[in-house]
C-alpha cells in the first residue's frame, strides 16, 4: 500500500536531538485507518490528504475521513516517508497525529525536516500557469444524484475537471457535484476518483466554485 522513503538525499543527524525542529507548509500526501474497514474482504481504505504541519512529536493532517481519537494512522509523504502514529485530536478538517517513532526514527525525521524547510526556502517561485491546482482550503462536499451530500477532499483541479478523495467508490458515469461544479465520475485513482465537468470553468472562478454550497 505505501512505499517507504530512504530520505538519502537527507543529511544524517543520528547523533543530533532535532525534536523542537518543525515545517509548516502545504504536503501532499495519503493515510489509512487501520481501525476503518469496508468491504466483505475488510480491506483498508486510503485516502488523499495535505500534511500541514509535522514536528518530531506531531503532525497536523486534512483529510476527507477524520477517525476518532485513538485510531491508528498510517500516511505516507514523499518527503517524510512513512509515518504512523494515533489521532490524539480531531479538527474539523481533518486530525492531529501523535507519532510512534523511537529515539533514532525521532532524529531521522528530524533531519528529514530540517532539509524540507531549507529545499522550500531556497526554492524558485511558480509561475503559476499549471493547468492544475491544488486548493488552498481542500476540504469540500460531494452533492449526489438523490440529494445526499459527503465530506471529500479535493486533490487538484483544473478548469475541465477535478479529482478529489471520499468514503465512497460510485461507478463510472456518476453524476455529481463538487461544490458547485457538476460533472460524472470518469476514471478511478489509487486515493479516490476523478470527474469531468459538462463544461469548461474559468480558472480563476475554480476555488470559489468548489466550496462547499451555502444553506
Amino acid at each position: 500500500m505505501f512505499q517507504g522513503v530512504d530520505g538519502d538525499n537527507a543529511p544524517s543527524r543520528s547523533h543530533f536531538d532535532w525534536h523542537d525542529v518543525r515545517f509548516i507548509g502545504a504536503v501532499a500526501g495519503r493515510y489509512a485507518l487501520s481501525d476503518r474497514r469496508v468491504g466483505d474482504d475488510g480491506k483498508v481504505s486510503v485516502y488523499a490528504c495535505r500534511l500541514c504541519s509535522i514536528s518530531t512529536r506531531l503532525a497536523v493532517v486534512v483529510g476527507p475521513v477524520t477517525g476518532r481519537e485513538g485510531d491508528s494512522v498510517t500516511a505516507h509523504f514523499d518527503e517524510f516517508g512513512i509515518l504512523r502514529g494515533r489521532i490524539s485530536r480531531k479538527l474539523p478538517s481533518g486530525f492531529v497525529m501523535d507519532l510512534q517513532l523511537n529515539d533514532v526514527e525521532r532524529n531521522k525525521l528530524g533531519g528529514k525536516i530540517i532539509w524540507q524547510k531549507k529545499r522550500v526556502h531556497e526554492q524558485v517561485p511558480d509561475k503559476r500557469e499549471h493547468k492544475r491546482i491544488l486548493p488552498r482550503d481542500p476540504r469540500t462536499l460531494l452533492t449526489l444524484g438523490d440529494g445526499s451530500q459527503i465530506p471529500c477532499f479535493v486533490i487538484n483541479i483544473s478548469q475541465s475537471g477535478v479529482a478529489v478523495s471520499a468514503d465512497i467508490w460510485p461507478g463510472l458515469g456518476t453524476p455529481m457535484a463538487v461544490g458547485k461544479l457538476v460533472g460524472r465520475v470518469v476514471r478511478y485513482l489509487d486515493v479516490g476518483f476523478a470527474l469531468q465537468f459538462i463544461a469548461l470553468q474559468a480558472f480563476d472562478q475554480l476555488e470559489m466554485l468548489m466550496a462547499p454550497p451555502v444553506e
